[in-house]
């Protein structure tokens, strides 16, 4: 009923840059923050950056300064532009939303099936 479908990824050089984008769809009430995490081989699952229904964002120290989110609101949609891309940027990218999908419902969380980024030379 609902769908997150992330596009962008891809291979960058050192120093690169790739732009994500996660578009949600379906039965939507309203959409509380989005964000996106990346999880690489041996590793959890980790938050990089997230961005409310205001736009406040918020960003794993890793990436700050090289990273950007954001989001519109009437597309349903996020972005994340990831600039000065090093090799441990490796990881699939998992977009994620919490929202609601009738008004008397409460928030959930959905996630996108994940893209990679592979960042080498």
């Amino acid at each position: 009923q609902v769908q997150l479908v992330e596009s962008g990824g891809g291979l960058a050089q050192p120093g690169g840059s790739l732009r994500l984008s996660c578009a949600a769809s379906g039965i939507i009430f309203s959409i509380n923050a989005m964000g996106w995490y990346r999880q690489a081989p041996g590793n959890q699952r980790e938050l990089v950056a997230s961005i409310t229904s205001g736009g406040s964002t918020n960003y794993a120290d890793s990436v700050k300064g090289r990273f950007t989110i954001s989001r519109d609101n009437a597309k349903n949609t996020v972005y994340l532009q990831m600039n000065s891309l090093k090799p441990e940027d490796t990881a699939v990218y998992y977009c994620n939303a919490n929202l609601r999908q009738r008004q008397w419902y409460s928030n959930r969380d959905y996630w996108g099936q994940g893209t990679q980024v592979t960042v080498s030379s």
